[in-house]
């Protein structure tokens, strides 16, 4: 037995459940298949830039983030001595039209598919089926599924598929059997959050060091966490290591197998080894991502979010390209169907975009602006900093990255809405 769907979203993560508020939106019936028996809020900190937040602000959704994450107020650099490298700021402060968001993906998580919930109906989301696989015809395309015990389960028919199933995408093995293993970086990560009192701006987003002998990203993700004024805080080690960890969000991490590189990090804004030792848990992850592919999709099935363009998280930017893919595709399906044709313009537009994103994590992102600090100084202190770079070329780095992303504040205003 099937049963018959409009679109089959495979996924609740951040972009399958922006897909599913959005396809709403344009009045196009779907359901989300999630393999998991239960939705948690899993995860630790990341980012929403403002090209995200003003999709999320059009399905209505700020006043729910601003409950649970915090608006960040500026992006702040420096090196592994403590010495301030460049600041500008983030989100309105920048001149935005949209805030820029720091919050934990669970709450993020967790505000759509509230949302989700409430707007498409208790039924919306279909817990405990895990895709396999899918076949297609001229007329539709047929999801397979298995339980969480992997026994078979009814198969479901549907116009579209969207393939929202993360790094481990069983659709995207099924378009690409032959591709290879994710590319290492050369550099792993250990990540963790903390209740910690308010630093800097008390909304701003610290990059410190270099990979070579440690790099650390903090944020305040969470206000007020104990009725005392503390805040919730994520932090990143990256630290350069020939031996990729394995490729598992939720592996435990070891103290001992990074916290010497930030030992004498005490810093008059931060005491760094005391903030990661306060930690309730450490997670290990590689820093890894997978060439760009040609084309996500095939007849009615695409893929989108990570298991289309899996990129090395050095942009804060994975979750928003999932978010903008989510609603640039509605709006193709609101605009042209649901036809193949709709998903070969999504995939020609969103490929190319998402291309050039991924290339650009790997070799100039916005923290090359501490690469460029590090290998000019040598890795010491400095006395000034202008002689030796200048704050208009590290600018042009933060500025070329918001190019490429599709977040200038410029370019971002003026851009009609996807939907």
């Amino acid at each position: 037995m099937s049963s018959e769907e409009d679109v089959v979203i495979i996924g609740a993560g951040i972009g399958g459940l922006t897909l599913a508020l959005s396809l709403h939106q344009a009045g196009i019936a779907c359901r989300i298949y999630e393999a998991v028996p239960e939705l948690r809020p899993l995860g630790v900190g990341i980012n929403v830039l403002p090209h995200a937040a003003r999709e999320l602000a059009e399905l209505g959704l700020l006043p729910e983030l601003d409950k649970v994450g915090v608006r960040t107020r500026e992006s702040i650099f420096f090196n592994e001595h403590g010495q301030f490298v460049f600041r500008e700021a983030a989100g309105l402060a920048a001149g935005f039209d949209w805030p820029q968001y720091s919050i934990h993906r669970g709450d993020l998580q967790t505000v759509l598919f509230d949302a989700v919930k409430q707007r498409l109906g208790p039924d919306a989301v279909v817990c405990g089926q895990r895709c396999t696989g899918a076949t297609q015809d001229g007329e539709s395309i047929t999801a397979h599924f298995v339980s969480p015990d992997g026994e078979r389960l009814p198969d479901v028919r549907a116009r579209l598929l969207v393939a929202c199933d993360g790094v481990h995408s069983a659709l995207r093995k099924q378009l690409y059997p032959q591709e290879g293993a994710p590319r290492y970086s050369g550099v792993n990560m250990w990540r963790g959050t903390a209740v910690w009192k308010p630093f800097l701006s008390e909304a701003s987003m610290v990059r410190a060091g270099w990979l070579d002998v440690g790099k650390m990203v903090i944020y305040p993700i969470r206000n007020d966490v104990d009725g005392k004024g503390s805040q919730l805080i994520n932090w990143v080690a990256e630290i350069t290591d020939p031996n990729p960890a394995i490729r598992d969000w939720s592996r435990p991490g070891r103290l001992e197998d990074f916290l010497p590189a930030f030992e004498d990090w005490h810093f008059d804004w931060l005491d760094v080894p005391a903030l990661i030792r306060s930690s309730d848990s450490i997670l290990e992850y590689p820093m890894v991502d997978q060439d760009p592919l040609p084309t996500w999709t095939q007849g009615r099935l695409t893929l989108l979010g990570d298991a289309a363009h899996p990129m090395v998280p050095r942009g804060s930017n994975g979750a928003g390209q999932a978010i903008i893919d989510a609603r640039y595709l509605a709006g193709q399906l609101k605009r042209r169907g649901l036809t193949e044709e709709a998903l070969q313009d999504y995939d020609k537009v969103r490929v190319a975009a998402t291309t050039q994103v991924v290339l650009t994590n790997r070799t100039n992102p916005p923290d090359a602006i501490l690469r460029e600090v590090y290998e000019r100084t040598g890795g010491k202190r400095f006395e000034q900093l202008e002689p030796i770079v200048s704050q208009a070329e590290l600018q042009g780095i933060s500025d070329n990255y918001k190019k490429v992303a599709g977040y200038s504040p410029a370019a971002l205003k003026a851009r009609p809405s996807f939907l």
